[in-house]
């Protein structure tokens, strides 16, 4: 799956256009290397996003095309 659909399926980011621009500028990591938009996501990888100051770290668990809001957290766990 795209990385920028995986932020938005599980709700990491709220939309698909925000998580675009935040690979393009370089704040998103896959596995410690930036990623772009169109990069693979797969189960296992280490997924790091800056919000300004605050940097958050996921590791994907599962990779769905849709969820539901209730189960969108169970696609990642914090790190």
């Amino acid at each position: 799956m795209r990385l920028d659909k995986y932020l938005k399926v599980s709700r990491l980011i709220k939309r698909r256009t925000v998580a675009n621009e935040a690979c393009d500028s370089g704040r998103v990591l896959i596995n410690d290397k930036p990623a772009k938009a169109a990069a693979n996501v797969k189960e296992g990888d280490i997924i790091s996003i800056s919000f300004g100051n605050k940097e958050v770290k996921v590791e994907v668990l599962d990779v769905q095309e849709t969820v539901k809001k209730e189960e969108a957290k169970e696609l990642f766990r914090y790190i």
